[in-house]
């Protein structure tokens, strides 16, 4: 049963950390070859498996040592179902792998959460295409299905709620909050932006935040 998903505590205006960006730290610090970029291939060995829990741990630490709460981000950015497929996933497996990596949240919240250092465990959810081209964009609907697979697991799993991270255009935002309420999880927009604050499409990011929130009744938690 998922511990705050009813009532999420960052809410409450408590400091929460979270991580540095699980990819980039494991390709260009740890020296670990991400195909894809794709962490999540990592939970399918037991020595992919510890390396993700090297990285997660510092940061565990110190949220601890510190009373401060953590949001621990599955590392799923990548594991939808067309990433997926490029790996040699199969529907099954992708459903199966964004499992695991929700135990392993689970296992390291286990292990380092107190009173004072509430851990929220997200589901981690990534654009269906590159994280800084829109390329070509789906219609809401069509996000909605494609994204439906991961937000439908983590809604049978302990994740507290869903994060969409590197969202390069309005619709597939829209898509995912959809998806993401539709199977009864708390979800949260962040919006890939450029130097000058706008998306990739070129859209201002408030004009963004106010047209997702508009089509989807306010759903986001917050961006």
């Amino acid at each position: 049963m998922a511990k705050y998903r009813s009532k999420l505590p960052q809410l409450a205006g408590k400091l929460f950390l979270s991580d540095g960006g699980i990819e980039t730290s494991l390709v260009f610090l740890d020296g670990i070859e991400l195909p894809y970029f794709a962490a999540f291939d990592l939970l399918k060995s037991a020595e992919g498996r510890e390396s993700l829990r090297k990285y997660y741990v510092p940061y565990l630490e110190l949220a601890k040592s510190r009373g401060i709460g953590f949001i621990l981000e599955s590392p799923t950015w990548r594991s939808s179902p067309d990433w997926g497929e490029k790996l040699g996933y199969s529907a099954a497996n992708i459903k199966d792998i964004n499992r695991k990596a929700i135990d392993l949240m689970v296992e390291l919240r286990s292990k380092y959460e107190s009173e004072r250092s509430p851990m929220v465990i997200s589901g981690c959810i990534g654009p269906r295409g590159d994280g800084y081209d829109p390329g070509k964009i789906m219609g809401p609907e069509e996000a909605e299905r494609y994204h439906s697979l991961q937000a439908g697991v983590f809604s049978q799993t302990e994740a507290d709620m869903v994060s969409a991270m590197t969202m390069t255009n309005v619709n597939e935002a829209i898509g995912l909050a959809r998806a993401a309420g539709a199977s009864g999880m708390p979800v949260v927009i962040s919006f890939t932006v450029e130097t000058d604050g706008k998306l990739p499409t070129g859209q201002p990011l408030k004009e963004a935040v106010e047209q997702v929130d508009g089509a989807t009744g306010g759903a986001p938690a917050y961006f």
